[in-house]
Formats: C-alpha cells, structure tokens, sequence
C-alpha cells in the first residue's frame, strides 16, 4: 500500500512540475518583442507625410495639366509670325488669388528667382502677360500664360488650355511704348540660348516638370532664363541660367 502511494506522489510531481514549466515558456514567449511589418514607404518616403498647401496646390495643378511647357511654348509662338518666347507660366502655382487674375496682373505675381521682375515687368517696361486665369485649386482648368516679342520688341500674349491645348486667346500689349519695345528686343536679341535649351538645364540638375520660363535681367545685369522646376516631391527649384553661356547662375530650392 506504501509503495503504490509512493508511486503516486511521484507521478503528480512531474505533472506538476510539466505544468509550471510549461506555463513559464508561455509567459516568456508573450515578453518576446513580435516582429511587426511596417507599411511601405510613399513616393515621398514616408506613408503618412503631409504636404503643405503649396506641395499640394502644385500636385493639384500638374495632375490636371496634360499639356507640357515645350508644346505650349510652340503653340504660343505659332500664334504670332516670326515671334520669340520671353515668357510662360503655368497658372495657379504662385497666384494669390484662386479667382481670375485683373488684366493688369502676372500671371504668377511673384518675381523671378534673382528677386527681380519678369521680362515684361523688366528692361522692357512692358506689362506682363495679362488675362492668366488660375488653375485647378478652385476647381477650374489649368492655363498656360505665354508672352512672345516680334522682332521690333511688339509684346502679344497667348493664353492656352493646359488641359486641351487650345488657344483660348491672343492679344498685343496695348500698353508698350517706342522706348519698351526697343528695350524688349534688345533683350531678345543678347539670348542666343534658346528657352529649350534652359530648360534642358535645368532639368538636366533638378529632374521634373518645368512649370514656368521667362526672360530676365538678374541684379547683376546678366540676361538669364529664369526657369521654375516642380519634383517628384513637389518641392519647387528656381534657376537662373545665363542666357548667353546656357551655365547655371543660381538655384535655390522652395520645400514649402
């Protein structure tokens, strides 16, 4: 009777024992950090970045705007014979306003990356491209303002669909004088790099979609294509590149 008892402690103590064993390997594996699987990043680099309202209001303007700088510079040319771009912006990126802007007004209504005006705020006197509409912030479509200069410095703008590509019009700058036309087609002609040929410059060192490119006298009196660049991460790099030597002046990168 003894020994039976016996035996029987015996087996419950290893139960026992099995069980407390047991039960600290499954408390022990729940302290054990689990790997956890993160989310992939975005475009951007992060899944959850915000952008600020600029970043945004350009990714809401690129997304609507199907016709690129190149086409709707030639478009603008086309319109007038024998003229030459000086400038071309991509309305809504810079206004600030979202209404239409007075015919009066900029298309961007900022100056240039140097500080200084755009050409037709420049030597030349003249006013800028007048009538630009603002793009899709407000919800309506995106245009291109161009300003093209005849040989004798007579300044025309031509607004473009940026969403079709069509001219929505054409009109001369009715408030030039001998003296802006003169100062404009000097401008003109010290470029002997082609609007092309700085925009190829500047995205050949920031790449991305050239969203404005004008013709500028700098505070140095350099003549530069003053030349607007959005990126992937819709931060804005402005350039200056020497009209004369195609060789990068300045760059300063806007990440707001």
């Amino acid at each position: 009777m003894s020994l039976a008892v016996a035996s029987v402690l015996v087996a419950g103590c290893g139960q026992d024992s099995d069980t407390v064993t047991s039960a600290a390997t499954s408390e022990a594996a729940k302290a054990v950090p689990q790997k956890t699987t993160s989310t992939s990043p975005s475009p951007s680099g992060s899944a959850t970045e915000t952008l600020t309202a600029e970043q945004q209001k350009r990714k809401t303007v690129l997304d609507a705007t199907k016709i690129t700088y190149d086409e709707a510079s030639t478009t603008a040319v086309g319109e007038v014979s024998g003229s030459t771009l000086v400038d071309l912006e991509l309305g809504g990126l810079d206004d600030d306003e979202d209404a239409s802007a007075s015919p009066s007004a900029s298309p961007s209504g900022s100056a240039s990356p140097s500080g200084s005006a755009s050409p037709s705020g420049s030597p030349s006197g003249s006013p800028s491209p007048s009538g630009s509409a603002s793009a899709s912030p407000s919800g309506s479509a995106p245009e291109w303002v161009a300003e093209v200069a005849e040989k004798d410095g007579t300044a025309h703008t031509v607004r473009i669909d940026a969403v079709t590509g069509k001219v929505i019009a054409t009109e001369p700058d009715a408030d030039q004088d001998a003296d802006d036309k003169s100062e404009l087609a000097d401008l003109v002609s010290k470029a002997t790099q082609k609007p092309a040929q700085a925009a190829k410059t500047a995205t050949g060192k920031a790449k991305g979609t050239v969203t404005s490119i004008n013709l500028d006298q700098n505070d140095d009196d350099v003549v530069v294509w003053a030349v607007d660049v959005i990126g992937k991460d819709w931060n804005k790099t402005s350039f200056e590149i020497d009209a004369e030597k195609g060789t990068i002046v300045k760059e300063e990168v806007d990440e707001d």
